[in-house]
């Protein structure tokens, strides 16, 4: 059908008219006062925008400039990490996958056809290949902080900065139970971001997420949202073990499979968690994101570029969060607190002190105590014989504040520990030794009944080698086959790192050295020989 319009001294139809008057109506309701005669289509065509005013805008404008300034300060510290595999990683947690091509409708099969790996997300090859994700600049000479799983059981890891300069990187250590990891390049004068405090984040805040979703074409892309949540469990993590600490922190910020490592930040550029996990029914955001907390992960950091390693302490208790019966019980007002459930064994630290079962334990040294992970980060990286002073409740409303010796754990402790970095040093909670390509920890009594060690057994516990070195071959960590704890060195006892230290100063690279090593798991004893290496 044509439209007609009739020039000269035609009359328009009524319609028309109609909508002629609506919109002087429009007009003058709009513009009150004098009469103005409304614009014509043709004036309007190259009019200028009219900018809206007021309060609210220029409040909005604060608010993007704010965004923009943020991601203009922290982008530089952001850097995109690639991690060579010789098996497929686990490098994307969502809870669920990609649908089946049967699950999508057939009008919308062909949109799912060209997404990267259909059922896979696509940072993590089958079969091996290189994944890639994110990580932040935390020091001017190098160290960066990511995701465990981005690094683990990497053959090679590379880092691109935001200027597209690269490096290889080299992992200082990880800690499979935070999910947080230490790499370092050999650069100078990098853009460190700065630390915030996760602890003092409020659910509703505004934050932005950095990072490289979905592989090399969407690069340090930022998205935006809020704390949506704190205290939240991730289950299906990669590594999840009874020792895992989940304390997540909850936003909708967009995050992809590839943001892990990369920050969350909040609007006054702080970081305040490291982006780690997906809540999804298909591999891709939908809205549920999870950071680990700046304040759990700067801790794992600190032991890391100090030691290697990771070494922890516990209480020798199994709790679970208090539930309204247990509140009741113990005649708290809400719902809070962790119940004491058992003992590991009568040599736990707890019930020795004099903690029950069935308290609910309500503060750590004062500092309020609301959940299991809550319990675990105010314990965990604490040093062997501090002393915790823990308030709990008991039944009918009566209250008791027990002091309780911390004793250490054998936990799943896994560091890489070549090169030359600071921390090499001896730690008196364990070192990392890279002339012998070795990271030990002390075996201290706890460690020992752990173990089920006989009492005969005094050594140092080996937590992690070195890949690529000749104690590879011959030692066993927790997660292979041990721990294998030396016992002594040419024959000389060795108990603590130090000892085991001195007794290698001698030694230089090439040199063979003779080990008399206790497998914990399989109860033996045996004697290794163990090349020494080019380490420092």
């Amino acid at each position: 059908m044509q439209l007609h319009w009739r020039s000269g001294r035609g009359k328009l139809p009524a319609a028309a008219m109609l909508i002629i008057a609506g919109a002087a109506v429009v007009t003058l309701a709009q513009r009150p006062g004098a009469l103005h005669a409304a614009p014509t289509f043709a004036d309007s065509i190259g009019a200028p925008r009219l900018a809206p005013s007021g309060a609210a805008v220029t409040r909005l404008e604060d608010l993007s400039n704010a965004f923009a300034a943020v991601a203009e300060r922290v982008k530089p510290s952001v850097v995109y990490i690639t991690a060579r595999h010789a098996a497929q990683p686990v490098a994307v947690h969502s809870r669920g996958q990609a649908p089946e091509m049967s699950q999508v409708p057939p009008e919308l099969r062909d949109f799912f056809r060209n997404m990267p790996g259909l059922g896979q997300a696509p940072n993590a090859p089958r079969g091996g290949g290189i994944a890639s994700g994110s990580g932040f600049i935390v020091s001017a000479d190098g160290y960066i902080l990511t995701n465990n799983h981005v690094v683990d059981g990497a053959s090679e890891v590379r880092v691109r900065l935001l200027d597209r300069r690269e490096f290889k990187a080299k992992v200082v250590g990880r800690d499979p139970n935070t999910d947080v990891a230490v790499i370092r390049i050999d650069a100078k004068n990098l853009t460190p971001a700065p630390l915030g405090s996760s602890d003092a984040a409020r659910v509703g805040e505004w934050v932005l997420a950095v990072g490289n979703p979905l592989g090399e074409n969407l690069t340090f892309t930022v998205t935006q949202g809020i704390v949506s949540a704190k205290g939240r469990r991730a289950p299906g993590l990669p590594g999840e073990s009874n020792q895992t600490i989940q304390d997540f922190i909850q936003t909708d910020a967009a995050i992809n499979p590839g943001n892990s490592g990369g920050p969350l930040v909040n609007v006054h550029g702080e970081v305040i968690g490291i982006n780690s996990a997906i809540e999804s029914p298909t591999g891709y955001n939908a809205g549920y994101g999870f950071a680990v907390p700046i304040d759990l992960a700067r801790e794992v950091m600190r032991q890391i570029i100090k030691s290697g390693s990771v070494q922890r302490v516990a209480l020798g208790v199994q709790v679970r969060d208090a539930g309204a019966e247990d509140a009741a019980y113990v005649g708290l007002p809400d719902i809070r607190g962790v119940l004491v459930e058992d003992f590991g064994d009568a040599a736990s630290p707890a019930k020795k002190a004099g903690i029950q079962a069935g308290d609910v334990i309500l503060s750590v040294d004062g500092k309020r105590v609301d959940y299991v992970a809550q319990l675990q980060e105010a314990i965990a990286f604490r040093s062997t014989g501090d002393v915790a002073t823990i308030e709990v409740a008991r039944k009918g409303g009566r209250r008791a504040t027990i002091r309780v010796p911390l004793e250490s754990v054998a936990a799943e402790k896994v560091a890489s520990s070549g090169g030359d970095t600071p921390g090499d040093g001896a730690s008196p909670n364990g070192a990392s030794l890279p002339k012998l390509g070795v990271s030990v920890a002390p075996l201290d009594a706890g460690t020992a009944r752990q173990l089920q060690l006989p009492s005969g057994v005094h050594g140092v516990v080996v937590m992690d080698v070195q890949d690529g070195t000749s104690a590879a071959s011959h030692l066993a960590t927790p997660s292979t086959g041990g721990p294998d704890v030396i016992l002594s060195v040419e024959d000389k006892p060795v108990e603590t790192p130090e000892q085991l230290r001195a007794a290698l100063s001698g030694l230089k690279a090439g040199d063979v050295v003779s080990l008399r090593v206790y497998n914990a798991a399989a109860k033996t004893r045996r004697i290794e020989r163990v090349r020494i290496g080019t380490g420092g």
